[in-house]
């Protein structure tokens, strides 16, 4: 549910009740009835309640919820997140994690958090992405965002500009490739990705006149990544590179910090797009967006990058478990 102060009661009630195309089977929701169900009498929009219980298939037409909390909607406040609620969210990402470590949900699919949520209710994580890499144990994990016309992958995410160059090098841009590559083929269907690279300067530093990182790492990774048989060129100016991606040259972008990728991703995909968390021992997705605390509470959020996560999980848990096969969808998200 995310943060219960946040838009993600808000955005997950008017995605059920929406008529954009659903998964066969109804999500289950992990969060807190009372927040939902004050959510949708501020909404207007009201669905009969199912209590969903491990091992239970959902219930069509009908919000299947696994209520990890019980908080008091009298007292909050939208937009301004306390330790009680920040433990309720956390409880919430806890939960699902390991009822998909389980086998008992197909994949996660993450409504927005905040750090500083996080923080009030004692857990030091700077986002979901750590937390879920701690709680799985996942030795590497990297953000890409997908849409319909671009994905990228961010080699370096929230650092300052300045730290970039210094935290590049080439062994790990080699494991970011070769994670990415995995993961294109086992979620995401691709039997040969073709993965485009950027260079972190100018015009890929225009033969080392505006900087030496494409010629002493980049170019060294991507040189290395294609002797091991990836199908991979790079490094090509970050100002053309984009375009070629969305042209449909490229099925995935390697970034060298995060705005290089989130700019032109947030262009094509500002509504519809989807984080996934590549490296996991599970399938996780996640809205594009932050907790929106500045409209929590309005009614006024656009549920379409929920939807996409949902439609984007459901395709890789099905690719990752074999579903692709047999035509079918995973059971329960």
């Amino acid at each position: 549910m995310g943060c219960p102060v946040g838009i993600g009661p808000e955005i997950i009630l008017k995605y059920l009740h929406s008529t954009a195309a659903k998964p066969a089977a109804p999500p289950v929701i992990i969060g807190d009835a009372a927040v939902l169900a004050a959510t949708g009498t501020a909404l207007g929009l009201s669905l009969p309640l199912h209590l969903w219980h491990p091992g239970e298939p959902t219930v069509p037409d009908r919000l299947n919820l696994l209520g990890v909390s019980h908080l008091d909607p009298t007292t909050l406040i939208p937009g301004r997140p306390t330790q009680e609620t920040g433990t309720a969210m956390a409880v919430a990402i806890d939960t699902g994690i390991s009822l998909c470590l389980a086998g008992h949900l197909a994949a996660l699919v993450t409504c927005p958090i905040s750090k500083a949520a996080l923080n009030l209710a004692g857990y030091r994580f700077p986002g979901h992405t750590e937390m879920l890499a701690a709680r799985t144990g996942a030795k590497q994990v990297a953000m890409m965002l997908a849409g319909d016309r671009l994905r990228v992958v961010l080699a370096t995410i929230h650092c300052p500009f300045r730290e970039v160059a210094s935290l590049l090098n080439q062994p790990a841009l080699v494991d970011l490739v070769r994670l990415t590559d995995r993961a294109l083929r086992t979620d995401f269907g691709l039997r040969a990705p073709r993965i485009g690279v950027a260079g972190l300067n100018p015009h890929g530093g225009e033969d080392a006149m505006f900087g030496r990182e494409e010629i002493d790492i980049i170019a060294p990774a991507v040189q290395q990544c294609r002797e091991l048989g990836l199908d991979i060129s790079g490094p090509h100016p970050p100002d053309t590179i984009f375009y070629q991606a969305a042209a449909g040259r490229f099925d995935v972008v390697v970034c060298m910090y995060h705005d290089q990728g989130l700019i032109p991703f947030k262009l094509l995909h500002f509504a519809d797009g989807v984080n996934v968390t590549l490296g996991l021992p599970i399938v996780r997705t996640s809205v594009d967006h932050g907790t929106a605390y500045d409209i929590a509470g309005r009614g006024s959020a656009d549920f379409r990058s929920l939807q996409s996560a949902v439609t984007c999980a459901v395709r890789c848990a099905a690719n990752r478990h074999g579903g692709n096969r047999s035509g079918t969808e995973p059971t329960q998200l």
